[in-house]
């Protein structure tokens, strides 16, 4: 299989993730308001947190802007990681911080490497 189909199937799988969470928060807000309240994070930030989800999970998947959108999600990841999963303690925490800063890396990758052209 030719490198370009396997880069393009890679983003879309990666890009996926962002696509269906923005719209699982567009589908059903509360529980989102609420985890984002337990952590002290303004709500008023969902709307932008959806449009940087959508936007950039579909310029990352048709290949469009790849260094500022696989940047703005690497940095979002950052962000989430840690905002959110910082309870080292707890095991699933742990897992989703290390989650986090692993698809930030690859997100890095894919940043440096259009930026690079």
């Amino acid at each position: 299989m030719p490198i370009t189909m396997v880069t393009i199937a890679g983003r879309s799988l990666l890009a996926l993730l962002f696509i269906l969470a923005g719209a699982a928060k567009i589908a059903g807000p509360k529980p989102f308001l609420d985890h984002m309240a337990a952590h002290h994070i303004p709500g008023v930030l969902l709307p932008l947190v959806i449009a940087l989800e959508l936007g950039a999970g579909l310029a990352l998947m048709i290949g469009w802007q790849l260094s500022f959108a696989a940047g703005a999600l690497a940095l979002f990841c950052l962000a989430t990681a840690f905002g959110f999963h910082l309870d080292l303690a707890d095991k699933v925490e742990r897992t989703l911080f290390f989650k986090d800063l692993a698809i930030a890396g690859g997100l890095m990758v894919i940043a440096a490497s259009a930026w690079r052209g």
